[in-house]
């Protein structure tokens, strides 16, 4: 299915003068307050995430997998649920494929269409937490961290594939994400598994093209609940510094204990040059993967605020990789990711809104009352007229979900593929 432009104009017009009479009473207020109001849309306009393949089809857990009607079942059709989302919100411009479920079979074929589709290819993202089909070993006791070096070799030629397999679709990072570690006190020798786990990224790491960057994510459980390799972000960082100048830290909002503070983890990383990408997702408990400010808004604001002073402060740190990473087993995929794409979006203008130079001040003064009150004003403005200034400016609709429940997309997807396909992936 594609989204033609002129169902889009159509549909805006019944909300075009509600959404004017909104931007020009927030556009107003916000440039009585010193902000440049062009600028912020500007930016807003030109924020990209990345949408995970295996996101557009219904999640699941260990007990079971409910499916959708009309799921994504081969890479094309995932490329073209990316460009519905894309024609929608203007903010979906990127694809992150997971290797092996999403190996093109005509990679000529695949990049036209996510060419016309304006879909750009963004992380490949290697697996070596499942065991593939005919694989001579098994990765029950680990990948990159086996004890065992013919694992070890398969596991790291499988990321040199993955390389090799982003490098034709015009990708230039790698995301290396293990679920290597211990189920049981003893199982493991923790200072052999995580050199067993530097000397294999520093393989992989020589495959990469001389304008590709290595990801290493971090994780601090789940599936082994003892010890996990890459545990936290000072585990992924000295991996990464072990690698060389083209490996950064990977950041997913799911995978820290309860009540980490991840905007501090953000801004050291930024300021050490070392912040290489974000995975945008929400948690109730742990890494449940929901949607993106379903839970925790406000902490997502605050990391916000910390990823737009890094970007503006730290040239040392390269520009960041953004994708969601979440799979829900209720919702639409679709909407799912729409809900998400939004609250990145408004997050990111709220954050835009706090004046870093005010704020400096307050904390130069001591004024913490000060400091909480800037925070706040910005986190407390309705942002959303300019988001739909944003969407608009680039040919997209007024608000996403409304129209995709006006152009009847999931019905539309359900005649073309049926009730009974099913997505590759988890």
């Amino acid at each position: 299915m594609k989204i033609q432009k002129e169902q889009i104009t159509d549909f805006n017009k019944n909300g075009l003068q509600n959404h004017n009479e909104n931007f020009d009473f927030l556009a107003q207020n916000l440039a009585k307050n010193g902000h440049n109001v062009t600028d912020i849309v500007s930016k807003l306009s030109e924020f990209q995430v990345a949408i995970p393949s295996w996101a557009l089809g219904a999640g699941g857990t260990r007990f079971g997998r409910f499916g959708f009607y009309g799921e994504p079942s081969s890479l094309e059709q995932k490329i073209e649920d990316v460009g519905v989302l894309h024609s929608l919100t203007q903010t979906a411009g990127a694809v992150s494929l997971h290797i092996p479920w999403d190996i093109p079979s005509d990679y000529k074929a695949i990049k036209e269409k996510a060419d016309a589709l304006h879909i750009k290819f963004d992380a490949v993202n290697s697996n070596t937490f499942q065991d593939q089909k005919n694989a001579t070993e098994t990765y029950k006791y680990g990948s990159l961290s086996n004890i065992s070096q013919a694992v070890r070799e398969q596991a790291i030629q499988h990321n040199l594939d993955v390389i090799k397999i982003g490098d034709k679709l015009g990708s230039k990072a790698l995301t290396v994400w293990l679920a290597d570690g211990s189920c049981f006190p003893g199982q493991n020798n923790f200072q052999t598994a995580f050199q067993n786990t530097q000397d294999s990224l520093i393989d992989i790491y020589k495959g990469l093209p001389h304008d590709w960057k290595m990801l290493v994510e971090y994780k601090p459980y789940e599936p082994n609940f003892y010890s996990t390799v890459i545990q936290d972000w000072g585990a992924s960082l000295m991996l990464a510094n072990g690698c060389g100048d083209k490996a950064y830290t990977l950041v997913d909002l799911g995978h820290h204990l309860p009540n980490s503070n991840i905007e501090q983890i953000v801004s050291i990383l930024q300021l050490k040059g070392k912040l290489g990408g974000f995975h945008f997702n929400d948690s109730k408990y742990g890494d449940d993967d929901l949607t993106v400010g379903s839970i925790k808004p406000y902490a997502l604001f605050l990391i916000f605020n910390e990823l737009v002073y890094g970007m503006a402060n730290n040239p040392q740190n390269p520009d960041l990789a953004w994708m969601i990473d979440a799979s829900h087993n209720v919702k639409d995929p679709l909407e799912d990711l729409i809900q998400s794409l939004e609250a990145i979006q408004e997050a990111y203008a709220k954050a835009l809104l706090i004046n870093q130079e005010e704020l400096k001040a307050a904390q130069a003064n001591n004024d913490v009352v000060k400091c909480q009150e800037i925070l706040q004003g910005a986190y407390r403005t309705d942002v959303r007229p300019l988001l739909e200034k944003a969407r608009l400016n680039r040919g997209g609709v007024i608000s996403p979900i409304d129209a995709y429940r006006a152009l009847n997309v999931r019905g539309e997807l359900i005649q073309e593929r049926g009730k009974n396909t099913v997505a590759t992936g988890l």
